[in-house]
């Protein structure tokens, strides 16, 4: 008996003296977005992982006015990522990535069944994506095989310029 009230008055002060002497103060939430909060997991910087809606950025895609083809120049300046859905909605199905950032592309790490790219100059020899219209704040997209098979997609209205 004599033991245990040792042990808990022993608890007791470590803990009333580790009370007094912390004089920090309680730490505020964090205001950091998601994609912050992944940077620094991730190693990268927070621009890399910023959909190209940020003002600050321009949108790495372009759509053709005239033929309404769109690609992705080789020498996109800026780190980007961005995905097309299987439906005008973020939380569907990732079909395709376009990133700057190799861990995306090498490993297809979302697992888009439409693959992941650098840039439009990746896609398999023959493909090509082609502008359909407005969906909301998406646009369908339609990628097209070399063989001629069709699958279409949403690209967020931010992630392309028409040209």
């Amino acid at each position: 008996m004599k033991k245990l009230s040792l042990a808990i008055l022993f608890t007791l002060s470590a803990l009333i003296s580790l009370a007094q002497s912390s004089t920090k103060p309680v730490k505020k939430p964090s205001t950091k977005t998601v994609n912050q909060t992944t940077a620094k997991a991730t190693g990268q910087s927070p621009a890399s992982l910023v959909t190209p809606s940020t003002p600050s950025t321009l949108p790495p895609g372009k759509v053709d006015k005239a033929s309404k083809e769109f690609y992705i120049p080789a020498e996109s300046k800026g780190p980007f990522r961005f995905y097309g859905y299987e439906f005008p909605n973020i939380s569907t199905r990732k079909m395709i990535c376009f990133s700057t950032n190799t861990g995306d592309v090498a490993a297809n790490i979302a697992n888009c069944p439409l693959g992941s790219y650098y840039n439009t100059n990746s896609l398999r020899q023959g493909d090509r994506i082609v502008w359909l219209g407005k969906a909301g704040s998406f646009a369908r997209m339609n990628y097209i095989t070399g063989d001629g098979k069709k699958t279409i997609f949403y690209l967020q209205n931010s992630s392309f310029a028409m040209k």
